[in-house]
């Protein structure tokens, strides 16, 4: 009896002596699994690449590209951390006088660990790409939320009256178009102060989101004197101008809400695809210390 109290009580004294952490497996499966990480995510630009093209029609589908992304981010997530994971356990010393179910646990915590360090290390890697795209995410929210109006205000603001090289110049020659587009227009076609004056209504209306009565005859007056047209054909061409600006307006909150989306969907599915590797590299962790501890018995035995 006394031998027996013995051997646990010094079978108690090693193990509270040890460590139940093998830093040295865990940091080598991490490796390799971030290794693996770059070379897949290499492989899956190089794949994103081959479905996206300048040329209209060319290229897949926001859908198809957004669905094939995902997918690769939970392979990548699969077999790096898979691989991790069980060379950590097959790379760890055999633990004498542990039970098997801590043996068990042990083992999955380690393909955990493995796991973690790999996440920190590629992170680290590729961490300004992940900041540019999470930045793009918050900055389409912000873009949705004050709407384009803002943007095209500061923009015309910051040309300090010129309008040649913005959108609003653009709305603004096709005002100031003459009737016969082979003469000039009477009124003097170069008329800065007319221009400026349009382009402020143009933008300020923009801002608040309507064009107001008063101003809407005034731009048809402009556009009457600058352009050779009648009263009533320059009012309905200002119309036509307001409902272009408008039309860009909401093709241009459209494509910030878009990109919003695209954001959130690749946040949440990377997240997702953390999760599967988490689990795999601990799964693969027990697996590989358990195949380490059969043959290395089996060994013994032989």
């Amino acid at each position: 009896m006394n031998s027996a109290l013995s051997d646990v009580e010094l079978s108690g004294a090693a193990e509270s002596s040890s460590t139940a952490v093998s830093w040295g497996p865990i940091i080598a499966g991490a490796f390799a699994a971030a290794t693996l990480t770059v070379v897949l995510m290499l492989i899956g630009s190089g794949l994103g690449l081959t479905m996206v093209s300048p040329w209209t029609g060319a290229s897949t589908s926001i859908t198809t590209f957004a669905v094939s992304a995902a997918v690769w981010l939970i392979v990548v997530q699969w077999l790096s951390a898979g691989l991790g994971g069980y060379l950590t356990g097959r790379l760890r010393t055999k633990w004498v006088g542990i039970h098997d179910n801590e043996v068990y646990f042990r083992d999955t915590a380690h393909g955990f660990l493995a796991w973690a360090l790999a996440t920190l290390l590629v992170a680290g890697v590729f961490g300004s790409a992940l900041s540019a795209t999470i930045g793009a995410g918050v900055q389409a929210a912000s873009n949705v939320a004050a709407g384009a109006a803002a943007g095209a205000s500061s923009a015309a603001a910051n040309s300090a009256g010129s309008t040649d090289n913005n959108t609003v110049g653009y709305f603004v020659d096709q005002l100031f178009r003459p009737a016969d587009t082979g003469t000039v227009a009477p009124g003097g076609q170069n008329d800065a102060g007319t221009t400026a004056q349009a382009t402020r209504i143009l933008v300020a209306s923009a801002a608040k989101g309507e064009v107001s009565a008063d101003d809407k005859t005034y731009l048809a007056k402009l556009v009457a004197s600058r352009t050779g047209l009648s009263q009533a054909d320059a009012a309905k061409r200002v119309d036509t101008v307001l409902a272009g600006i408008e039309d860009a307006k909401n093709k241009a909150k459209a494509a910030a809400d878009t990109a919003r989306k695209a954001s959130a969907t690749f946040a949440l599915v990377g997240a997702l695809s953390m999760i599967v590797g988490a689990f795999i590299a601990s799964v693969a962790g027990a697996l590989g210390g358990r195949q380490r501890d059969e043959d290395e018995a089996l060994f013994v035995r032989g």
